[in-house]
């Protein structure tokens, strides 16, 4: 019988979720605001670094939390764990399919959490499956979606004065089918390919030095090369496409989701996570550390606070539109503060953050 992996929590997966949120945080108050391209070069160059890559990094890093869950089950392989797994599963999609269409209801139409559910119920099927398929069905959902965006009109659905930032159709069966699978912020095809790595990379012993490095090592190679061939394409490819087509097929940015852009974003989402790990092994005993890894124990609290707290406070001070780069990093700073103060008070007297207790009521 082969040796079991011995696992025990793995702080650094917190810290890293700490961070990713504080780069959700400033993509999204940079578009609430209206303050994208507003702003000098360079700090348009450095909140433009967090487009994409910090939401990748969650979805990955969700994918190694249910790789993590589900351990046992994939371990002893006994019918009745599974079936359990699953089924637990399948309740904390439902949840947070629910929780994301409320969010959308209450007009935060960049909900990522209803998207979430429909990646954690394709994993529910997936969880002693071998990772060798795991590949295989990752390879098939990016090349279909591929395929997808160049046979079909990816701006359909989306207000033609107001793109990326209005969906139409939404409540409509035809139009959200086609904003979940498709063309909508965080469409399965191809976002859950950042699931199943997580669930692929989660099955490894991170606990192990020689482990982080080779998969460290291989992501920054991958990301360097990643981009340099972006750049490489989109300027042969100009002899024969336009500007517009030629960053349609071969920019490594969020919209559309191309190839390029998931091998890139997988890369640098497990560079994020393995320093992550690196940076808590070494500095475990910071305070500093220790309240970023609180904070990131209640992720799915502060990202509901930044939807109801945080564009509240935007709307109360009129501060929704026409605003500078500046202002939306600073405010973004400040609330970030303030979330892990409270993580730390919190957390102080309590296991699990109000949200995370309410799902976990729920589910399990």
């Amino acid at each position: 019988m082969a040796k079991q992996i011995q696992f025990k929590r793995i702080e650094g997966l917190d810290f890293a979720r700490a961070l990713a949120m504080f780069g959700m945080l400033i993509v999204n108050f940079k578009i609430i605001m209206g303050a994208a391209g507003n702003g000098p070069d360079w700090l348009i160059w450095f909140t433009g670094l967090f487009e994409g890559r910090a939401s990748a990094t969650f979805v990955t890093l969700a994918g190694i939390g249910v790789a993590l869950m589900t351990r046992k089950a994939r371990d002893g392989a006994e019918l009745s764990i599974i079936k359990e797994n699953r089924v637990k599963l399948w309740k904390r999609s439902a949840f947070l399919f629910t929780l994301g269409l409320l969010l959308y209801v209450a007009d935060w139409t960049g909900d990522i959490l209803h998207y979430y559910g429909v990646y954690m119920l394709i994993a529910s099927f997936l969880i002693v499956a071998s990772t060798k398929r795991m590949i295989i069905l990752s390879s098939l959902f990016l090349i279909t979606s591929q395929i997808l965006q160049v046979t079909m009109n990816y701006l359909k659905g989306w207000h033609p004065e107001q793109l990326f930032m209005e969906y139409l159709d939404f409540w409509t069966i035809e139009g959200f089918i086609r904003n979940l699978l498709f063309n909508g912020y965080h469409p399965v095809f191809p976002w859950v390919c950042f699931f199943l790595l997580g669930m692929i990379f989660g099955r490894l012993d991170l606990s192990k030095k020689a482990v982080r490095n080779k998969m460290l090592y291989i992501s920054l190679f991958s990301l360097i090369t990643i981009e340099v061939l972006s750049k490489v394409l989109m300027r042969l490819s100009l002899s024969v496409l336009d500007g517009n087509s030629a960053e349609f097929l071969f920019q490594t940015g969020p919209i559309p989701p191309n190839i390029l852009y998931i091998l890139s974003n997988s890369a640098s989402a497990i560079i994020v996570i393995v320093a992550s790990i690196y940076i808590v092994e070494k500095f475990a005993e910071q305070w500093l550390i220790k309240s970023l890894i609180q904070t990131g124990q209640l992720t799915l609290t502060h990202y509901v606070s930044h939807v109801f707290n945080g564009v509240g406070l935007l709307a109360l001070f009129n501060r929704l539109e026409n605003q500078t780069l500046a202002f939306s990093l600073v405010f973004t700073i400040l609330f970030f503060v303030a979330s892990i103060f409270f993580s730390v008070l919190w957390r102080n007297k309590f296991k699990r953050g109000p949200i995370e207790w309410i799902m976990r009521k729920m589910t399990d």
